[in-house]
């Protein structure tokens, strides 16, 4: 039966859940170069479009479909074309089916805005729109039904993740060092300093990142109750700790606190937070987001002497930050929030070892698979732009606009990106 203030709720949060998406695009066009600065957003915008389109037609059913094989993957059945503002007997019991849906096509926007910002300042925008559209069906899809459908088996092992910090986060981030590895290093990346060329960007899009957060988090309790009020709480409690716990590191090893070291540790908080926002009361979730901003900072050291090339630290932020907030969960869960649901530090053992199950079968599943996608759409249509447009610049090159227009210099060739 569907019940008034659950379903306004889950609305609510829908719509903050919406601004998710081109928040990130901000949050990401600050820290390129100006000659990429639209070229970074459209990948994060492109995908609400892509996504949509796969969802309505295929997704939805892959995900949260009957089940099809032992709980590996649904079935496309139509849902969001039927008018039945019925509530799902499985999943969101008081609320409308074509919300719950919508609500989850978000989610699996907002991770395919991720991977393809991978190949930011150097993929091709046609290309990137057509693996966006085969990740989301070959991986996410599946993903999804494994960890959020009662019948995928993932689910059914006892893994769980509240608010995406393992379909979300670990498997956009596996994929996304995919990606930056397929499509290599920028150029100049190993001589130049790349630095990010406008950082208040950044900063409106940490903002507007973490209280569209607020509502990503909560809306996946499905209704008010403890787990949406956990949800919430969670939300600003570990982004805080998280952008506190980056700050005191920068300074401690460095000397000075960096206000993009700040922003990012805001984020990597709120990617540890996610798969345990609704278990975990408010001490663990600090503890949680400090922890992971943490290890993602570490991470993001390790990158550089690596080589690898992700240059919106989509792997080190998304990609370890969830990782690390699915292992926490196992150890932090507390049973008062949900009694089904109990860590490691309360004396079960069960949790964290299908947390460790989980985390291993989503990554190895999306690197190999995305693997494989990135090697067709290489062969078919290529991955990386030509060297010539690349050091043009991306705005011009892939979309025919530029994002700044600062006078006659910029028009003879004389502007530097």
């Amino acid at each position: 039966m569907i019940d008034r203030a659950d379903t306004l709720l889950v609305m609510c949060c829908a719509a903050l859940a919406l601004l998710m998406t081109p928040a990130m695009g901000l949050f990401f066009a600050g820290m390129v170069r100006r000659k990429n600065v639209l070229s970074v957003f459209q990948g994060c915008l492109m995908p609400l479009g892509v996504v949509t389109i796969q969802w309505l037609v295929v997704g939805q059913g892959l995900a949260f479909g009957r089940d099809l094989f032992g709980g590996l993957i649904g079935v496309p059945d139509g849902a969001m074309f039927r008018l039945r503002f019925e509530p799902r007997g499985d999943l969101a019991t008081t609320v409308p089916e074509p919300l719950f849906l919508a609500f989850e096509l978000l989610a699996a926007a907002f991770a395919a805005a991720l991977v393809s910002s991978a190949g930011a300042e150097r993929a091709k925008f046609a290309s990137t729109a057509a693996f966006v559209f085969l990740w989301t069906t070959l991986v996410y899809d599946p993903v999804a039904h494994w960890v959020w459908s009662p019948e995928g088996w993932l689910n059914r092992f006892g893994a769980r993740d509240f608010a995406g910090g393992l379909v979300v986060h670990a498997a956009a981030g596996a994929a996304a060092l995919c990606v930056a590895v397929a499509v290599g290093q920028r150029r100049g990346a190993d001589v130049e300093s790349l630095r990010p060329h406008n950082l208040p960007l950044t900063a409106m899009g940490t903002a507007l990142l973490w209280f569209a957060w607020l509502g990503f988090n909560t809306g996946h309790a499905w209704g008010v109750s403890a787990g949406a009020a956990a949800a919430f709480v969670a939300t600003i409690v570990a982004g805080a700790s998280g952008m506190v716990a980056w700050s005191i590191l920068e300074y401690a090893t460095t000397g000075k606190a960096t206000f993009l070291g700040a922003c990012t540790g805001v984020v990597a908080g709120l990617v540890g937070v996610s798969a345990g926002a609704g278990y975990v009361a408010p001490p663990a979730a600090a503890a949680l987001g400090a922890t992971v901003a943490l290890v993602c900072h570490g991470a993001i050291l390790v990158k550089g002497r690596v080589g690898y090339d992700d240059s919106l630290d989509v792997f080190g932020v998304h990609g370890v930050g969830g990782i690390a907030g699915a292992l926490g969960l196992g150890l932090l869960a507390d049973s008062a929030l949900d009694p089904g649901v109990v860590g490691l530090f309360e004396g079960r053992i069960e949790l964290i070892v299908a947390q460790l199950a989980a985390v291993a079968a989503v990554v190895a599943y999306t690197v190999a698979a995305t693997a494989a996608i990135l090697f067709i759409v290489d062969r078919t249509m290529g991955l990386r732009v030509s060297p010539e447009d690349e050091e043009l610049g991306l705005d011009v090159t892939q979309h025919g606009q530029r994002g700044y227009v600062l006078g006659e210099g910029e028009r003879i060739g004389m502007y530097d990106g």
